[in-house]
C-alpha cells in the first residue's frame, strides 16, 4: 500500500513532508537558539516567536555575558576536559580488546567476552556508591580524573562489543595476506584493522562523545564545583530559571551546537558504520 501510495502521489509529495517533518522538528531548537540572542526582560514579556515582528530585540550581549560566567565558562571548559579523555580512551582500549576478542587465540578467549557481554546490562547506578568509596579512597573524588575514569570503566563493555562483532566480519583472508607478507600483530591492527574498521570506530566515538558531554548524574556525584561540567552549571541556574532565562538558552545552545558540529562532522562514517553487515 506504502508503495502504491508513492507511486500515485510522486516522490515530490513524499519529499514536500519530509521537509515538513524535518522543519517541525526543528522548532524547539530553532526557538532555543532565538531564545538566546533576547534579553531577560524580553523573554519575560512574550514568546521567542515575538522576533519576527519585532527583530530588533535580537542581540548577542547574553553570549558575551556568558563568556564572562565564571560558572558557565569553567563548565565548558571541563566538559571538553571530561568528554575528549573519555572517548580517546574508549575508543583506543575497546578498538584493542575487540581485536584480541575477534583474531587473537588465547584461553578463556569466549568466557571473557561472554562476562564483557553481561556487563552491558549492569546498570550505571550499582556503582555510584562502590566507586565513590574507591575514589575516596584514592583522593580522586571531585576531580576530573574520577569523573572520565568512571565513564571509561561503563563506557567500555558497549565499545567492545561492537567493535570486536564489526572486526569479526573483516575477511580473514586479509589477515592471512598480511601474515604471509610479514605483518606481526601490531601492523595488522594499525594498518588492517584500523582502516577497515573507522566506521565502527567513529561510530563508537560519536554514541560515547554524546554521552558523556550531555551526562548529568554522574557529574552530579562525581564532581566537585572545581570540576563541574557544562550540564551541572546549567542545571545550578535553574534554581532561578525567571531571572536566569538568558543565561540558560545560551549555554543550553552551547552545549547543542557542539556535539551537533562532532555528529556533522562525523556523519559520513557513523551512517557506514550503523549499516555495516546489512548487506552482504
Amino acid at each position: 500500500m506504502s508503495a502504491r501510495l508513492v507511486r500515485l502521489l510522486g516522490r515530490g509529495f513524499l519529499h514536500a513532508l519530509l521537509v515538513v517533518v524535518a522543519l517541525v522538528w526543528l522548532v524547539p531548537t530553532f526557538g532555543l537558539f532565538l531564545t538566546s540572542l533576547r534579553s531577560a526582560p524580553d523573554n519575560n514579556s512574550g514568546g521567542w516567536w515575538t522576533v519576527f515582528t519585532r527583530p530588533a530585540q535580537l542581540t548577542l550581549d547574553n553570549y558575551e555575558n556568558l563568556v564572562k560566567n565564571e560558572s558557565i565558562f569553567d563548565g565548558f571548559v571541563n566538559t571538553v576536559l571530561i568528554a575528549v579523555p573519555s572517548t580517546l580512551l574508549v575508543v583506543g582500549i575497546a578498538a584493542l580488546a575487540a581485536y584480541a576478542f575477534a583474531w587473537l587465540e588465547f584461553p578463556g578467549r569466549d568466557w571473557l567476552f561472554l562476562g564483557v557481554v553481561a556487563l552491558l546490562v549492569v546498570p550505571v547506578q550499582i556503582g555510584l556508591i562502590p566507586l565513590s568509596e574507591l575514589f575516596g579512597t584514592l583522593g580522586i573524588m571531585g576531580t576530573v580524573t574520577g569523573v572520565v575514569l568512571f565513564h571509561v570503566a561503563f563506557g567500555l563493555p558497549f565499545a567492545i562489543f561492537l567493535l570486536r562483532n564489526f572486526f569479526a566480519a573483516i575477511p580473514a583472508s586479509l589477515l592471512e595476506a598480511a601474515r604471509i607478507d610479514g605483518g606481526r600483530d601490531w601492523t595488522i591492527f594499525f594498518r588492517v584493522i584500523l582502516p577497515l574498521g573507522l566506521p565502527a570506530i567513529a561510530s563508537l566515538g560519536i554514541f560515547q562523545f554524546l554521552w558523556v558531554w550531555n551526562d548529568l548524574l554522574i557529574a552530579l556525584i562525581f564532581a566537585d564545583r572545581d570540576s563541574q561540567p557544562l550540564t551541572v552549571a546549567l542545571q545550578q541556574q535553574t534554581r532561578s530559571f525567571a531571572s536566569s532565562v538568558d543565561v540558560i538558552s545560551a549555554g543550553s545552545f552551547l552545549s547543542l551546537i557542539v556535539p551537533l558540529a562532532v555528529f556533522f562532522a562525523f556523519q559520513r562514517y557513523f551512517v557506514q558504520g550503523v549499516l555495516a553487515g546489512s548487506v552482504k
